[in-house]
Parts: C-alpha cells; sequence; structure tokens
C-alpha cells in the first residue's frame, strides 16, 4: 500500500462520519477511533441524532451521489456504502468539510449489509454505475440475494434506484425483476436524457457519469419497489 492510500485509511479510522467492518465473517462495527459500535437500528439515533429517513448509496465510490442528495436534502440522511475505503475517504472528508451531519459512509462487502441495517430501517436505495459484474451474474447489486436483502432493509413503500450506463445490467435487471416475487417497476428509462427526467435526482453526475457521458454512452436508469 503507498503512503498516500495508507494516509487515507489512517484518516478515516479517525473521522467521525466512517464505521469500518474489517472482516466479512465477523458481523463487528468499528467507528470513530476504532472503537466497536452497535449500529444496526439506531443509526438515526445514534450517529445522526434524529428520526429523519435514510437512504443508502451502495458502491458509492466517492460518495458524490451521497454527498450531492445530502446538500440537496438537508433534513434527510444518507449513508454511502462501498469496500474501497481510499474512495470513501474523498466523500467523508467533504461531508466534514462541510458541516453535512446528514452523512455517514460504511465500508464493508455490501452482501452482508443486513448484518448493520435493521429491517425497515431504510428508505430508498440509490446503485450508481456499479460494476456490471457481466462475468459474475451472482455478483450483481441485482441478483435475487441482493434484492432479497434491499427488500428487509427498506421501510412500507420504500424504493430502489437503479442508474448505470451498463445496457447489459439494465436488461438484466429488468428480466431479474420480472420474475422476482411482489415486485413492482415504478419506471425505466434505456435513456434518461432522450426525454425530461424523470426526477430531479437524475441531473446528478459523478465522474463515472461525465466519462461515460463524453464518450456518447447512454446512461440507464430503473426505480422499483416491493409490494406486501
Amino acid at each position: 500500500m503507498g503512503r498516500r492510500k495508507k494516509k487515507k485509511f489512517n484518516d478515516i479510522r479517525e473521522y467521525r462520519n466512517v464505521y469500518e467492518n474489517f472482516h466479512p465473517m465477523i458481523p463487528e462495527l468499528r467507528g470513530e477511533h476504532g472503537e466497536i459500535t452497535e449500529m444496526k437500528g439506531k443509526w438515526g439515533e445514534k450517529h445522526f441524532g434524529n428520526n429523519n429517513p435514510i437512504t443508502l448509496e451502495l458502491a458509492c465510490g466517492r460518495g458524490e451521489y451521497t454527498i450531492q442528495l445530502a446538500r440537496k436534502y438537508p433534513h434527510r440522511n444518507f449513508i454511502g456504502v462501498d469496500i474501497k475505503g481510499a474512495r470513501i475517504h474523498q466523500g467523508a472528508t467533504i461531508a466534514l468539510e462541510e458541516g453535512l451531519d446528514n452523512v455517514a459512509f460504511l465500508r464493508m462487502r455490501i452482501e452482508k449489509i443486513n448484518n448493520f441495517i435493521a429491517d425497515g430501517e431504510i428508505q430508498s436505495i440509490w446503485i450508481t454505475f456499479p460494476d456490471p459484474f457481466l462475468a459474475k451474474e451472482n455478483r450483481r447489486l441485482t441478483f435475487p440475494r441482493f434484492l432479497d436483502s434491499y427488500k428487509k432493509m427498506l421501510s412500507e413503500n420504500g424504493v430502489v434506484h437503479l442508474k448505470t450506463d451498463s445496457i447489459d445490467l439494465y436488461e438484466y435487471t429488468m428480466e431479474t425483476l420480472q420474475d422476482y416475487p411482489q415486485t413492482e417497476i415504478q419506471y425505466h428509462s434505456p435513456d434518461i436524457y432522450s426525454a425530461p427526467l424523470d426526477i430531479e435526482e437524475l441531473e446528478f453526475k459523478t465522474y463515472y457519469e461525465k466519462a461515460h457521458l463524453e464518450n456518447n454512452k447512454k446512461i440507464t436508469y430503473i426505480r422499483f419497489n416491493f409490494k406486501d
């Protein structure tokens, strides 16, 4: 590990807005100064200090969507989730510098998310430009086992947003959702910029999206929820 990368990892272990799970087989979470903490079912109370709705950004990378959502909605809470600590460092640093107290970051493997988020604790989920894992279907973030996790975490009327440049992931997700029980596709588009945007939040652009648009790639979007 290089010196700069090592510094970033050391920084986030001292940050008050970053929580880390160091071993996927041990459901233990460490917060500021590396102290063990229990957050499942207590994110509003223990971290945010309020009962405002919570949104997750999965595979958040640098946390660009998390930060932009938090700026726009100061009375909602946001948690960016990713396994890459050096990437999380950027979003976490910006949140601290700007005093965005409605932002937290969780460094962990997403398949273990239910260890740290309680059933019904989340109002909405954003999945923004994830790795489509074209050769590994079971690692795609809309594979059925991930959908099972989202269904548990989401509160009543909770929604999932998928924004991606991968037409393969878009088509795969559409097919998977049609076969997944009690799922409702609220809206979808294989090219969101070919018409007026469905919701304001789609205007936010990450580093990767800007690069994709410069290469004339289409940006796709799906919004869905789980019915009782």
